[in-house]
């Protein structure tokens, strides 16, 4: 079975808006339901779970109702932390998946996750116990001198650097486990961490699933223009 969770836990403050940014209506819909939307259409999505920020239950059921997302079965609360969102999320399924399932683990605010990535993080999931969406990092990256921040002398090859995001796959059993270890001793929980960089730190070895250039977060309102022009894309099915 494959479960999705999807994190919808932030305020937004960055956005600047006044409600939460997965909430923001573009063309009449929230961008939490475009992301929902790639996932309930999706055959190999089976239920969803959300974790969402306190207040906002009610909104996200009556949201799934009028957009027909049916395989959402649970809306969670939300942690003070992106990684106290996905643990609760996580801790939720406790004696409801099996330790051999698959958990999708994905961002609200990322609404443009395409079908073919999808299907490969679950299939990279079947394969070797987890998957993680990645693409090639296309620019040159030098390291700051310490003596001079303005210089440089030594930069990383990009050919040794991937981007990784969500969704990210894992088994059950794995992802419980560490999510388990990690909060009991407060290894890989803090700052920017993830998942993904948290099991890094337990010892796991990641495998790298498809990505894609459109599956970008909405962080800022430039992103939110961004997440417009690409569904206007869409729209002209004329473009070649």
């Amino acid at each position: 079975m494959n479960i999705a969770i999807i994190i919808a836990g932030g305020s937004g403050a960055r956005m600047g808006q006044d409600i939460p940014k997965q909430f923001i209506n573009v063309y009449d819909k929230p961008v939490l339901i475009y992301t929902l939307e790639n996932f309930q259409n999706h055959p190999q999505i089976d239920m969803i779970e959300v974790v969402c920020i306190d207040g906002w239950h009610d909104v996200v059921w009556a949201y799934a109702r009028q957009f027909c997302i049916d395989k959402l079965k649970w809306v969670v609360n939300g942690g003070s932390t992106g990684q106290e969102s996905i643990r609760n999320g996580v801790y939720n399924l406790e004696g409801v998946a099996s330790d051999d399932d698959n958990i999708i683990i994905h961002d609200g605010i990322r609404p443009l996750i395409e079908p073919s990535v999808l299907s490969d993080v679950i299939a990279k999931c079947d394969e070797y116990g987890n998957g993680v969406t990645s693409m090639p990092y296309n620019e040159q990256i030098f390291l700051v001198d310490e003596d001079n921040e303005q210089t440089t002398t030594r930069y990383v090859p990009r050919e040794t650097l991937r981007r990784v995001a969500t969704p990210q796959a894992y088994k059950f059993a794995k992802l419980d486990w560490a999510y388990h270890k990690a909060f009991e001793e407060k290894v890989g929980i803090y700052g920017s961490s993830y998942t993904n960089t948290m099991m890094v730190e337990l010892g796991e070895k990641l495998y790298f699933a498809a990505g894609s250039d459109k599956n970008i977060k909405l962080t800022t309102k430039d992103d939110l223009e961004l997440f417009k022009g690409y569904l206007g894309m869409e729209k002209n099915k004329w473009l070649k």
